[in-house]
């Protein structure tokens, strides 16, 4: 069977004006990076904002699993099949992190005959975007140590610096650091530590930020540490904002790339959903809503973090409004959800999937709380037989949904027609109400807590005194109306990642809360997550390198 890698470069690409034609972006707009990627001039993306809006439609899943479940590659194939039926689609995603390319989890362009291409170069360096975060977050991070070393003027605590640096790579060895060591002309020795690109608040920003006067207000907003009073000191206090959004000011233009049956596709941003709010650019979202009749976008992980996030953070702060959600499922994680062995995947066991697709169906009923028409997208494999396809059908029947079998792996635009059908009846029905589950007024533990008993089916939610203390400080201050971006474990619905199905009344902990002034969230870290994530014991780079004609190879 032939690799994703082998599929896309054996598929001629278009070259990439062509399909900027294809989604009526003109000639003059582009800016091209090589044959087959550009950007978008900012001028001619602000100027689509008069155009009316087409439907948005939000692509998420059941918790991840070993086995897989292809919610980008579903998502590529929905917008595949839309344009195939006639309807003028654009694609809308993430860009990859080189951290997971070449640690677990490989690349982000979809799979087999559903992919964004040029697939190597999304997955690695893409448009230099990742590189321009990395960068603004390690001057800032340089302006706050250069600034205690020249006599802290501003009074900051060096002990009170909550600023870390960044990097797009997994590394556990730098999560916890110390800086400023040999003495008086190295600087001031505090703790420190890094995050992986994906998670610093600068990648938000990007990602948040509706044209680069809204990008430079945020950064300057960006909150790098306390007085010993508790007082703030910001970004633009230490006069940075300006120098970062210069060098984020390329990055904010989005991405026009194609999938390998010619669809426009914008890939720009890249924040992780288990870590932070998961969603591509405000920006690229709304050009694309402005340039298709469909949007049809991917939210990180499962729903119970992207698409939460996406609701409560990306469409309030952007103005948007969801037609339709697909939730992607596979019969082989909802097994193993269901407590089957990896290994025994390929069997059938109907047993298995009863039990997991209690995983399925909490997903489908917290979308519906959102006021969200739901469809199932049951991403086929092989193994499946159609005693397990059709014990999925019934099961979603029960509670009013359609699930429609998948094939755009192996038949691209063909294997999802059913599902862009699906999805075409449920705009058309125009029956979404969305409708977020907290008002912006609540209080910000009180967020915390109706996202763990409404999604999560948490009984309790532990926040240590210190943290909420922290709430009551920063509502004090006038950061109560922030939406809260849970981070915690993606496998499971619990901050455990052993508890898989659809467990209740378990405990959320709450380690730590951070403040992201400059995106517009609190984040609040729970249980062992970690943001800045490790390299597995055999990390996908071993098997990445170049062939004799210098090719690369290896890349998944």
């Amino acid at each position: 069977m032939a690799t994703d890698l082998e599929i896309a470069r054996a598929t001629p690409l278009r070259p990439i004006a062509e399909i900027a034609a294809r989604a009526g972006i003109p000639d003059a707009a582009l800016i091209p990076y090589g044959r087959y990627k550009a950007k978008i001039d900012l001028d001619f993306v602000r100027a689509a904002e008069a155009r009316p809006e087409g439907a948005l439609v939000l692509v998420t899943g059941i918790n991840p699993t070993a086995a897989g479940e292809g919610k980008t590659t579903t998502t590529i194939g929905l917008g595949d099949a839309l344009n195939a039926l006639g309807t003028r689609a654009m694609i809308c995603l993430r860009a990859p992190s080189l951290g997971p390319c070449f640690g677990t989890k490989g690349g982000a362009t979809g799979g087999g005959r559903a992919q964004v291409a040029p697939m190597e170069e999304i997955n690695l360096h893409f448009t230099g975007d990742f590189h321009a975060v990395t960068s603004a977050n390690n001057l800032l991070a340089a302006m706050v140590d250069n600034h205690l070393h020249w006599g802290n003027g501003l009074g900051l605590d060096p002990r009170r610096v909550g600023w870390r640096r960044a990097m797009d790579m997994n590394d556990r060895s730098l999560r916890n650091t110390v800086v400023g060591l040999g003495g008086a002309a190295h600087g001031v020795p505090r703790e420190d530590g890094f995050d992986i690109t994906a998670a610093s608040e600068v990648m938000a920003i990007l990602c948040l930020a509706r044209d680069l006067a809204d990008l430079q207000a945020r950064l300057g907003r960006i909150i790098v540490g306390e007085r010993r009073d508790g007082s703030a000191v910001t970004a633009r206090d230490l006069k940075a904002d300006g120098a970062m959004a210069a060098l984020l000011r390329d990055a904010l233009a989005p991405n026009l790339v194609q999938t390998l049956e010619g669809s426009p596709a914008l890939v720009h941003g890249g924040p992780f959903a288990n870590i932070a709010h998961g969603c591509n650019s405000v920006i690229a979202t709304r050009l694309g809503l402005r340039l298709a009749e469909v949007v049809v976008t991917e939210a990180g992980f499962g729903a119970d973090l992207g698409a939460e996030k996406f609701l409560h953070i990306k469409c309030r702060a952007a103005g948007l409004a969801p037609a339709a959600c697909v939730i992607v499922a596979t019969v082989r994680a909802l097994k193993l959800h269901g407590g089957a062995a990896k290994a025994e995947l390929a069997r059938e066991d109907l047993g298995a999937l009863a039990r997991g697709m209690a995983n399925l169906a909490r997903h489908v009923e917290n979308m519906g709380k959102f006021g969200l028409p739901v469809i199932v997208a049951l991403n086929r494999f092989t193994s499946d037989t159609e005693a397990e396809i059709a014990a999925v059908r019934a099961a979603m029947a029960r509670l009013g949904v359609e699930a429609v079998l998948c094939t755009h792996w192996a038949d691209g635009a063909a294997g999802a027609r059913d599902l862009a059908r699906a999805v075409q009846a449920a705009i058309a029905a125009r029956t979404a109400r969305f409708t977020p589950l907290y008002p912006e007024a609540m209080p910000l533990a009180g967020k915390l807590r109706t996202i763990a008993r409404e999604i999560y089916r948490a009984a309790e939610v532990q926040i240590p005194p210190p943290v909420a203390a922290r709430l009551a400080r920063w509502e004090e201050q006038g950061f109560g109306r922030l939406p809260v971006c849970v981070a915690k474990t993606q496998f499971s619905f619990s901050a455990d990642p052993g508890l898989l199905g659809a467990p209740e009344g378990h405990v959320l902990p709450v380690r730590e809360v951070r403040l992201s002034a400059g995106a517009g969230f609190v984040v609040a870290i729970c249980g062992d997550i970690m943001t800045m994530p490790g390299l597995p014991k055999h990390p996908a780079a071993e098997r990445i390198g170049l062939d004799a004609a210098g090719r690369i190879v290896g890349l998944f």
